[in-house]
């Protein structure tokens, strides 16, 4: 290789080196937005956990959703109904109310397609979503009684309960997609 080609090559990687970091300055030395509240957190936490899980009923084929990767385990829709059945356990303890909850073979009765289903989680989304902003910061430090034990937790602890819980469901239900051959929205290349 010549020295010319050597040279103009060594200019282009400095010249793409001092872009990348000038970048890199710039970022760091941009402030960050400020916090949100904790019932802000909570509900922007709440609401993409769902959306993402809400985009997988929604794009899952409907002739699947009695798919299950091993026997001993619930089906792609089962789990979807067992998902908002919690929500709305958590949901009813939260505000001391029992709607839209019942034994999980009575919900696969009630909700047999894909579309019952679909709306039946972006339901309980919705009203977790809307209990969070009605009780605001105060609802994650009042106290109630935990709905899978007997003992009083604060609001945050049955949040971040049904959050993970969600996260654990969202995890098998990516299980489902990749053992079909398919990639979960979340995995896809954004446009």
């Amino acid at each position: 290789m010549s020295k010319t080609i050597r040279t103009i090559i060594f200019i282009g990687y400095a010249g793409l080196l001092t872009m990348i970091t000038s970048a890199q300055e710039k970022k760091v030395t941009e402030s960050p937005k400020p916090a949100l509240s904790p019932s802000q957190e909570m509900l922007m936490g709440w609401t993409h956990s769902g959306n993402k899980i809400i985009a997988m009923a929604e794009d899952f084929p409907e002739d699947k959703y009695g798919f299950k990767a091993q026997k001993d385990e619930r089906t792609f829709g089962e789990n979807l109904i067992h998902i908002a059945s919690s929500c709305y356990h958590m949901i009813n303890a939260i505000k001391g109310t029992t709607v839209g909850v019942g034994s999980e073979d009575s919900l696969r009765k009630l909700f047999p397609a894909k579309s019952d289903i679909v709306k039946y989680l972006k339901h309980a989304v919705a009203d977790g979503a809307e209990l969070i902003k009605a009780q605001g910061d105060s609802g994650l430090t009042r106290e109630f009684k935990y709905p899978w034990g007997n003992m009083m937790v604060h609001g945050s602890f049955g949040w971040m309960g049904i959050l993970e819980h969600a996260g654990e469901h969202y995890g098998q239900l990516v299980v489902y997609y990749r053992v079909n051959g398919m990639i979960p929205p979340e995995s896809r290349p954004k446009k």
